[in-house]
């Protein structure tokens, strides 16, 4: 988890990345929560359309029943997140397929996330603007 590590380290900087390691999504919320960050996990198999994707972040983050699931009410949400921008470690599995099915949303979704917690896309999907982690 040496890429993890240096982000969870603070030698890299919060942000969304592409992560290909496999690790088992247990492990990871062991790493992150062991260096006192939350961690988040969207299993995106089950993620095609844009409410699906707001329902699948509201239970991953916790967000609250007034949640308005859309793009202005998880600005709203993702900026009440405890401990500020980065101490949020969201694990994005298979996110390919919505950023196949609904581009626009995706990219947005990507934008205001990264403002906010650090975002790890892990698996395959259409090539990004974003670096890869490790």
């Amino acid at each position: 988890m040496s890429g993890l590590a240096g982000l969870l380290a603070g030698r890299t900087p919060p942000g969304a990345y592409r992560w290909h390691a496999a690790y088992d999504v247990a492990d990871v919320r062991h790493t992150v929560e062991l260096a006192g960050r939350r961690f988040a996990h969207v299993d995106g198999a089950h993620v095609a359309t844009a409410p699906e994707l707001h329902d699948a972040l509201a239970a991953a983050l916790g967000f609250p029943d007034w949640y308005g699931r859309n793009l202005d009410a998880l600005h709203d949400c993702l900026g009440d997140l405890p401990g500020g921008p980065g101490s949020t470690v969201l694990l994005w599995d298979a996110w390919g397929g919505l950023a196949r099915a609904e581009p626009r949303v995706f990219g947005i979704a990507v934008e205001l996330l990264e403002e906010s917690l650090t975002l790890l896309l892990r698996g395959p999907g259409p090539d990004l603007a974003l670096p890869w982690l490790d």
